[in-house]
């Protein structure tokens, strides 16, 4: 290739992808197309909504994650789409109103890891270059960008903080070979993420060992020369700084011809390495303007969105076995999310509209599946919960009385159960005001006033506060139902009437009261027209239930908690070290590094086991949590107080099993589950000592304790 038709590769070009690069025609090379998004292609006809990340992640479930990214990846494969912009990490959710939580995979970073990993080989296993998003440390939507009022927000954060929390996650994705990564929008300790060498060249491409290429946000570019020199090798949606001014670069050896060689190789990469020049499906990418020939790549993934809609729902308050129902014959249906766009004082459809439209959907306007911004969907059709359920009732030869609209619906005294559903949004561009909202609380409040039999139906975009009337007694049940995707209605009337036993885990911490977040309830920055905005990291490892359990603060809902219509016993554990393990304080440097780090990190040096029992009435599955309590370091007892009292390093849905049945679950724990971050000799340590290490249902709820001894 000529150094023009290097030059002509690294940037964006007008065409019919959200994002196309340049083309070497003499060399057959193409316009590589680019597309939203991590959940669904967006704005398409004849594609999938599938569930948020963010509910993917509820299902704690690594063959539902797999199937999902495959699923996602050969929709974006039979469109001609070469690169899926996803899956997401960025933000891990440190911030709890931060408003692009909901596209990412948990609070925590070995689940959230899990999940990049497991989707990341699902979409290449379909043929289609997965971009992991964002890196790095892309925690708020507020001052995120370069604007009028100055820089975007500079994320400050200690090393070891940003290894063991930030880039943990990306390092899974990068193991399981993604071909781009996307960097930033915002300020990395003070410098640009699509500029910042230390974040692109020195962790990603050499500690990491990334082969692939850095695509930038859209309009994430800040720099020319240093944004080259810095790592970045692709940037969009048009030349930005590069074009012709990266050429004169080249030419005057600011930027040299093998940086520029670099990018080109990097760009084409995984275009060769998923084979993607072998006749290769053209774009069908359309404007809802043009007539044309539809291209349906739908298959039969409905039937997987509401396995995993179900799977990632959370029963969290079932009093007396109130469900699952038992063909109840009259039921009352209260609620704005209850209904596709119930609300007549609304005219804009939630449905169907442009990436603007998705900032400027009002709360109260129907069913929430997905939230908005470049994240969002574009559904085939979406089954509401009230159509899901009209269906089940007729069936069953009952009758239905409902409300869309009032926060003091009519009672009908005569009712078997009354059920309230409301939501909670969010969006790309802006982060949450609250985690709740006055009119849907008062709407709770009122039907349970008279209706002996409430149940309570949450779908949001991340937390969402409850204790407002949580503790109502006549609010028998709750489900927190996420994100669920085009088959909303069906996945959640599965959960009700029992077809499905509950299995999702909450993803993140519920707090009793906004307040107990502290400073991680709100975006920082101090001013909005202060020029060069900083949110310092003080907080360091302590994110999500790792804060409520160093600080003593009970949740609502921890981490990792969610009921099901059965009950299982945890027994017998045992810990120990793998045989033949290399247990070396730090790996050993000779080695070549490969996608994702040193490949010691990747090796099993430790197994626990027990045997997990179902002991209730029904058959289901449990989702059992491996935590684990790393050794503080000699000498430095200060620092105790900065460690996580135990951070998630396994977990497995065991069954389903029968009443009465037993299974035996293992845990394998790698070099890296058990390491932290040497900052001064910049590797991953195996620290010597005890590892205590608990197995249980939940983040608090610890059924079985032993103990990994390093020696």
């Amino acid at each position: 290739m000529t150094v023009e038709e290097k030059v002509n590769i690294t940037r964006g070009w007008p065409g019919t992808c959200v994002g196309n690069t340049g083309e070497v025609p003499r060399l057959g090379v193409p316009a590589l197309c680019f597309a939203d998004g991590p959940d669904g292609i967006r704005g398409q006809e004849f594609v999938s909504a599938f569930p948020a990340g963010i509910h993917v992640a509820a299902t704690f479930d690594r063959d539902l994650m797999y199937r999902y990214g495959r699923a996602v990846g050969s929709e974006f494969y039979g469109k001609g789409i070469n690169v899926a912009l996803g899956p997401v990490a960025g933000p891990l959710g440190r911030i709890a109103r931060g408003g692009r939580n909901w596209e990412g995979l948990s609070n925590d970073p070995y689940l959230a890891g899990a999940g990049m990993g497991a989707i990341t080989r699902g979409i290449q296993d379909a043929g289609v270059i997965a971009t992991p998003k964002h890196w790095l440390l892309n925690e708020q939507e507020f001052r995120r960008r370069w604007s009028s009022m100055g820089d975007a927000i500079s994320a400050n954060v200690d090393d070891r903080t940003l290894h063991e929390l930030y880039a943990f996650p990306f390092m899974d994705a990068l193991r399981e070979g993604a071909g781009a990564v996307m960097c930033s929008y915002q300020r990395a300790n003070h410098s640009y993420a699509c500029q910042n060498s230390k974040l692109l060249n020195g962790i990603l491409k050499t500690e990491l060992g990334f082969e692939g290429f850095v695509v930038s946000d859209w309009d994430g570019q800040m720099s020319g020369v240093a944004s080259a020199n810095a790592g970045l090798d692709l940037v969009m949606p048009n030349a930005g700084f590069w074009g012709d001014d990266l050429l004169q670069a080249v030419n005057n050896g600011s930027v040299s011809e093998d940086r520029i060689s670099d990018m080109a190789t990097r760009i084409l990469a995984p275009w060769f390495y998923l084979r993607q020049e072998n006749a290769y499906p053209s774009p069908a990418i359309y404007t809802n303007t043009q007539r044309h020939l539809p291209v349906d790549v739908q298959a039969d993934h409905a039937k997987l969105i509401e396995e995993i809609g179900a799977a990632g729902t959370v029963l969290v308050k079932n009093v007396n076995n109130t469900l699952p129902f038992k063909k109840p014959r009259f039921l009352c249906i209260y609620g704005y999310d209850a209904e596709v766009k119930p609300s007549p004082w609304h005219n804009r459809d939630r449905y169907g509209g442009g990436y603007e439209d998705n900032f400027g959907w009002n709360t109260f306007n129907g069913t929430l599946i997905t939230a908005g911004g470049s994240g969002s969907t574009s559904p085939p059709y979406v089954v509401s919960p009230f159509q899901a359920l009209q269906e089940r009732v007729s069936k069953d030869r009952g009758i239905l009385r409902w409300d869309f609209y009032s926060d003091n619906p009519t009672p009908y005294l005569n009712a078997d159960a009354c059920l309230v559903f409301i939501n909670a949004y969010a969006s790309e561009s802006f982060d949450r005001t609250s985690l709740t909202d006055e009119f849907s609380d008062r709407l709770v409040l009122n039907v349970a006033s008279w209706c002996a039999n409430t149940i309570v139906v949450v779908h949001s975009a991340g937390i969402r506060t409850v204790d407002a009337w949580i503790t109502h007694p006549n609010i028998t049940a709750t489900l927190l139902a996420g994100l669920p995707g085009q088959e909303s209605g069906h996945a959640l009337t599965a959960v009700l009437y029992g077809d499905v036993n509950p299995t999702g885990r909450l993803p993140y911490t519920v707090a009793r009261a906004e307040s107990d977040y502290g400073h991680l309830l709100n975006a920082s920055a101090p001013l909005a027209d202060v020029p060069f905005p900083e949110a310092n990291f003080t907080e360091r490892l302590l994110i999500d239930y790792r804060s409520f359990d160093r600080r003593g603060i009970a949740p609502r809902f921890e981490f990792g908690f969610g009921l099901s219509y059965t009950t299982f016993a945890y027994a017998g554990v045992e810990a120990g070290t793998a045989r033949g393990a290399d247990l070396a304080e730090f790996p050993d440097e000779g080695v070549r590094i490969v996608q994702g780090g040193h490949p010691a990190l990747w090796e099993v040096v430790a197994v626990v086991r027990c045997v997990v029992t179902n002991t209730g009435p029904v058959e289901g599955a449990e989702v059992a949590q491996l935590y684990v309590a790393v050794p503080g370091a000699k000498g430095e007892e200060e620092e105790k107080e900065e460690e996580p009292v135990r951070v998630l390093r396994g977990f497995v849905k065991v069954g389903p099993l029968v009443p009465g049945q037993g299974r035996e679950v293992v845990f394998e724990l790698t070099r890296r589950d058990l390491s932290v971050w040497d900052v001064v000799a910049q590797q991953w340590r195996l620290r010597r000592g005890e590892y205590e290490v608990w197995i249980g249902a939940s983040s608090r709820d610890l059924r079985l304790r032993g103990s990994v001894v390093v020696e």
